[in-house]
């Protein structure tokens, strides 16, 4: 649990069995996205680590299970994000919230090194107003996607409708359904990855598997084998930062096209066909904040993606 001040932000933490007898700095930085295993050190440094109540003053303080941890870091500037006049392909739009089918290559919010030609800064020029818990860099974004995976998700337009949304990605009955093309014969046909999720100790852009990082579970089933590779339809149970690819590429599936956890993922694909990530956002469904209306959304798969099933159906049928 996260609260912030205008000045600095307190992170709340409390260890389970798994996380005993983990070094702190290894614990935290597998737990946020933000805080690196030098940062931790040096914010232990500077008496901003409590366990316990007490300041912890070892920076190879192991964990025990049922510690209580509590961190004081610096609120992050946050970038303005401006309005831009970009396209959005709206699959749905009222007065509550929106529903888009992102396309490939798009950042969701501004970060360094993207600071404009956003989807946020494209539903600031669509929109006159968003939910602002997000704050002012993801202004009405309930949840996201990774730049190279294309497909559905939801803005809120307003904070009650981004309340009700989030609730319901808590509660886990928010649906997301993907598709992907995967390197391998995944066996078996039907299967669940149970496997946490946390911060790549020397990669810090990579997630990876670990312990001690956040819970994630993914089930998967196979659509359809080709000679190398399978298609595979895949729900989320948690929403973690690259969770599909991480677990993918843990039990040796890597997604086809993935830069980061499958460099080389394409075997003998035309190169014009393997470049892009093979994982797409195809289906939806959530209950509307203020009706209680079932939604369901089904995005086709882009032009690129069928293409690549094409020539497998032509060349590499099993």
């Amino acid at each position: 649990m996260t609260e912030s001040g205008d000045q600095t932000a307190a992170i709340k933490l409390t260890a389970d069995e798994s996380s005993s007898g983990m070094r702190i700095d290894l614990y935290l930085s597998g737990k946020s996205n933000d805080l690196t295993r030098s940062r931790v050190q040096k914010l232990v440094e500077n008496k901003l680590v409590m366990v316990n109540g007490e300041v912890c003053n070892d920076k190879n303080y192991r964990m025990k299970a049922s510690d209580q941890v509590l961190i004081k870091v610096a609120a992050p500037e946050e970038l303005a994000a401006q309005p831009e006049d970009i396209a959005l392909d709206i699959v749905y739009e009222d007065k509550d919230l929106l529903v888009i089918n992102k396309k490939r290559g798009m950042v969701v919010h501004p970060a360094p090194g993207h600071q404009d030609g956003t989807m946020v800064n494209a539903l600031l020029g669509h929109c006159k107003d968003l939910s602002g818990i997000g704050g002012v860099i993801r202004p009405g974004i309930v949840h996201r996607l990774d730049k190279d995976t294309s497909g559905l998700l939801i803005v809120a337009k307003n904070d009650y409708a981004h309340n009700s949304l989030a609730e319901q990605l808590k509660a886990r009955t928010l649906k997301r359904v993907y598709f992907a093309l995967v390197c391998g014969r995944v066996k078996p046909l039907r299967g669940r990855i149970e496997a946490p999720v946390g911060r790549h100790l020397k990669h810090r852009k990579k997630m990876t598997v670990i312990a001690g990082g956040r819970d994630a579970v993914t089930r998967y089933r196979v659509v359809k084998y080709y000679k190398r590779y399978s298609l595979l339809k895949l729900k989320l149970e948690t929403g973690r930062t690259h969770q599909i690819r991480v677990h993918m590429a843990h039990i040796g599936f890597p997604v086809v096209g993935d830069p980061l956890y499958g460099p080389g993922s394409h075997g003998d694909l035309p190169a014009e066909l393997a470049s892009p990530q093979a994982l797409h956002a195809r289906e939806l469904s959530f209950e509307h904040p203020r009706t209680g209306a079932k939604m369901s959304f089904s995005a086709p798969l882009p032009e690129v993606f069928r293409k690549l099933l094409h020539w497998l159906h032509r060349h590499d049928e099993s």
